[in-house]
């Protein structure tokens, strides 16, 4: 977040009620609040509180036990507080077992006469972080150990770029970039930002997580952003929006590119200044979240295509970590099947097993368009449901290598993951000839298109064309009949 809100007071855009009869008090807790920057507004009796709470949504109330026409936790009683409300109350000392029955109304914490009005911010910072951490476990991250995302050998640049942000965010320790995450479905992009939460400055902060595709259109600013009471047909009480809930901490923004253009608006406002404004509210409310967002699109695309704002696009693409698809990690498919299967076996407590040479065949060959997921999906079936001591996945279709009259075929195609340069050798140049045959039907002919695949110039593959031909060579290296 670019911007500096740092002058911001710790309860600039809150609002807070004070219950009290001694106008001395009253005032002096009201100015210490104001200094704050909180908005006050002062009663000072139940009945006037009755008025304030049936008007508005408080953040805070400050509540005295004791008032010349009842007791203050009757409004608690009464639900004019909503549950939204942060509750603190006050009593004199000697009278605490007001303050208990307040805790149990739901109150979040007591004060004890004489108030030192000096102690008010770190109460209302306590009570801030539970109506926070209240909201923030409605989306908060399962709990994982970090082990569980396996880089092995093709991932490690991978990991050496999380190194320089985790050592980035150190450094910084106040408010941090944002992170983008791109990869296919199923390749663990949600584990990757639970380690940079979970591993950086801001560990002890609450992670909330948001699968945006699953926010319907129509309550997707109000469940990021919060809403005052009224703001709509159903908004019977004031409600914090998860930015609200993951201030301090990492805000986790999956699939983002899913969200309309309206809400990305939104999200780049809190990115760039700070703050956020709840839906129907007037107030600005300074937060100071870290967003990691991840996406399975191409941001670009989707942006050339309408789908995505370009400047959020700029803004989120300070950090990136890419995650490769498990068809492109070569051998370390095997490793991480072998790690995938000691979870698996400790978590469903059975006994080892092995996978056997064609069960790796398999392993190998299949294209996995659902990654790691789908891999540890089809492990664990065949670890659950099959009773024997080795693991060959048969079960798998042809397609993934079949029976075990194919596992030699599977293995003759250099494009396929198991194949292994042969001992007699391999011709490099009719591999270059397939590969630019394989471009240009991907681009129906055309040259221009099938050089960009392939990232060479016209010139070089039209002279791979001409060499193509006059060796007479087709698509698949095999020579014209």
């Amino acid at each position: 977040m670019a911007n500096d809100t740092t002058s911001a007071g710790p309860l600039a855009g809150q609002s807070v009620l004070v219950v009290e009869d001694e106008p001395l008090l009253r005032r002096r807790l009201a100015a210490q609040l104001e200094r704050l920057e909180a908005e006050v507004t002062q009663a000072e009796t139940v009945a006037a509180a009755r008025v304030h709470a049936g008007a508005t949504d408080f953040d805070f109330a400050l509540l005295d036990v004791h008032l010349p026409d009842g007791l203050g936790t009757d409004l608690l009683k009464a639900g004019l507080l909503k549950k939204a409300t942060g509750v603190i109350v006050m009593t004199a000392q000697g009278a605490v077992e007001g303050a208990v029955e307040a805790l149990k109304l739901g109150a979040l914490d007591y004060l004890v006469k004489p108030i030192d009005a000096e102690l008010l911010p770190l109460v209302l910072a306590r009570a801030r972080n539970a109506r926070q951490s209240a909201r923030a476990a409605e989306h908060a991250a399962q709990s994982r150990d970090d082990a569980e995302f396996y880089f092995g050998v093709s991932l490690q640049p991978l990991r050496e770029q999380m190194e320089k942000i985790l050592s980035a965010d150190c450094r910084m320790q106040g408010r941090l970039p944002p992170v983008l995450i791109t990869g296919e479905t199923g390749t663990g992009k949600s584990s990757l930002a639970r380690i940079l939460h979970r591993r950086g400055p801001r560990a002890r902060q609450p992670l909330v997580e948001v699968n945006c595709p699953a926010l319907p259109d129509t309550l997707a600013e109000s469940e990021l952003f919060g809403h005052e009471r009224g703001a709509f047909t159903d908004a019977r009480a004031t409600r914090l929006g998860l930015f609200e809930a993951a201030n301090g901490g990492t805000l986790f923004l999956d699939e983002l590119p899913s969200l309309s253009p309206a809400v990305q608006a939104k999200v780049l406002t809190a990115l760039e200044d700070g703050q956020i404004r709840r839906l129907g509210g007037t107030r600005s409310i300074s937060i100071d979240v870290r967003i990691i967002a991840a996406t399975s699109r191409d941001l670009k695309v989707a942006v050339a295509e309408r789908e995505f704002r370009e400047d959020l696009y700029h803004r989120l693409d300070v950090f990136r970590l890419h995650i490769p698809p498990l068809r492109e990690r070569g051998e370390d498919i095997e490793r991480l099947a072998e790690f995938l299967l000691d979870r698996f076996r400790g978590r469903h407590r059975l006994p080892s097993r092995q996978i056997t040479e064609a069960g790796f065949r398999r392993l190998r060959a299949h294209r996995w368009p659902g990654n790691v997921r789908e891999l540890g999906h089809e492990i664990e079936r065949a670890l659950v449901f099959e009773d024997v001591g080795v693991m060959d996945f048969a079960h798998m279709g042809p397609g993934a290598g079949g029976p075990q009259a194919r596992d030699a075929d599977m293995v003759t195609d250099w494009l396929n993951p198991a194949w292994r340069l042969p001992a007699e050798g391999f011709s490099l140049d009719e591999a270059i000839n397939r590969l630019v045959q394989l471009a240009l039907r991907q681009s129906d002919e055309n040259v221009s298109a099938a050089a960009r695949l392939l990232g060479v110039t016209r010139d070089f593959l039209r002279y791979r064309i001409h060499g193509a031909r006059k060796t007479g060579t087709t698509p698949d290296g095999n020579e014209r009949a």
